[in-house]
């Protein structure tokens, strides 16, 4: 094959991939968008029944009969209630979509129900208003706090989470982690846009969870282990780390005087446009740690920035820390030396919101 079709290929590959994902994100749209329809009229219709209650149940099963003859598999009373409580759950938080704006308008003038809905279809050239597939949909109207929910849901659609993802997120409670360090007004604005990256102490969280590694299966394991399980499940790393993170390298040395330091992992933050220094150490965290955190920063800020990049950031992952030993060792306008606990196996997840409200001095 010559470099001429092997190119041609390459494009057309390319492109056919492209529209596959777009086909597979226009059908999610459109299976979400129909379910949320389908819950408001049967929302709309229980409404109008004497007793809500008796009616919603006979008419669910009712409905459920004549869906599955009609369309097969799908439409079980059970998946109906969950059809109806994702109608219930996100018509709160919406603001009156142009589909139904739309509709209601032409209902007042005589217009049929199948017309009412091809009238909806064709206003969905507006943008789409859920944009996961409707398993992330299903996971997420069971979180109840509605901020919390809006965070996951931004995220998932920010970051391409699979469900998969989404819950390992949940469950070692991410918005938590972030919303710790944060006033209220900050924490609203997780809610509003996700994770926002504007200055260093935005990259760090406090704990990191590793439990992506297996370590929990060793008694023991030394600082080499933990390092290089993290460079084979280095797309789960990357994953905890956040937004923006690309690999550099490991084991980084640096030479003063013949004396050779290795630094254990560095990374690229594309958003802030600095290098990201990660050190690990097993067990606590002494201040010597925090000083030598502090030698590779000065090092790379000094030989290895280029024009227009920002100061190199440090973060040193360790089993336990002193958060007065941090706090008296840094200066007091730190914004490049981070220390932060990792876990690599978690209780349970109410367990682990104790144990984080308990770090930051709260009660839960």
């Amino acid at each position: 094959m010559d470099l001429t079709n092997e190119q041609l290929i390459k494009n057309i590959s390319a492109l056919l991939e492209n529209a596959r994902n777009k086909v597979v994100i226009a059908v999610n749209q459109t299976i979400v968008f129909t379910y949320y329809e389908i819950g408001r009229m049967i929302v709309e219709d229980e409404q109008k029944g004497e007793s809500r209650a008796e009616y919603g149940k006979a008419a669910l099963k009712d409905l459920s009969l004549h869906l599955t003859e009609k369309f097969g598999k799908g439409f079980s009373v059970s998946n109906l209630k969950q059809i109806r409580q994702f109608y219930i759950v996100y018509s709160k938080r919406q603001t009156p979509s142009v589909f139904l704006q739309a509709s209601d308008k032409q209902s007042e003038k005589g217009q049929t129900l199948s017309d009412n809905l091809q009238s909806r279809q064709i206003q969905q050239t507006v943008p789409a208003k859920f944009n996961l597939s409707w398993s992330h949909y299903l996971k997420l109207m069971r979180i109840k706090d509605s901020n919390e929910r809006k965070f996951y849901e931004i995220e998932s659609d920010k970051n391409n989470w699979s469900l998969r993802e989404l819950q390992r997120q949940y469950d070692f409670a991410l918005y938590t982690r972030l919303s710790l360090s944060k006033n209220k007004e900050e924490i609203l604005q997780l809610a509003e846009k996700g994770h926002i990256i504007e200055k260093p102490k935005d990259l760090i969280k406090d704990p990191y969870v590793l439990e992506f590694l297996g370590l929990s299966e060793k008694p023991n394991y030394s600082e080499n282990d933990l390092e290089s399980e993290l460079i084979d499940k280095l797309e789960h790393f990357l994953l905890e780390l956040g937004n923006g993170f690309t690999f550099v390298g490991r084991q980084q040395r640096i030479t003063f005087e013949e004396k050779h330091f290795y630094i254990d992992l560095v990374f690229y933050n594309r958003i802030l446009r600095c290098f990201v220094l990660i050190d690990l150490k097993i067990g606590e965290l002494k201040h010597q740690d925090i000083g030598q955190m502090q030698m590779y920063v000065n090092y790379f800020d000094r030989e290895k920035l280029l024009e227009g990049e920002n100061k190199t950031i440090g973060i040193i992952l360790c089993q336990d820390k002193s958060e007065a030993l941090v706090q008296y060792t840094l200066p007091e306008d730190n914004e490049q030396i981070f220390a932060s606990k990792y876990f690599t196996v978690l209780p349970s997840k109410q367990d682990f919101i104790n144990i984080l409200n308990s770090d930051n001095g709260k009660t839960s």
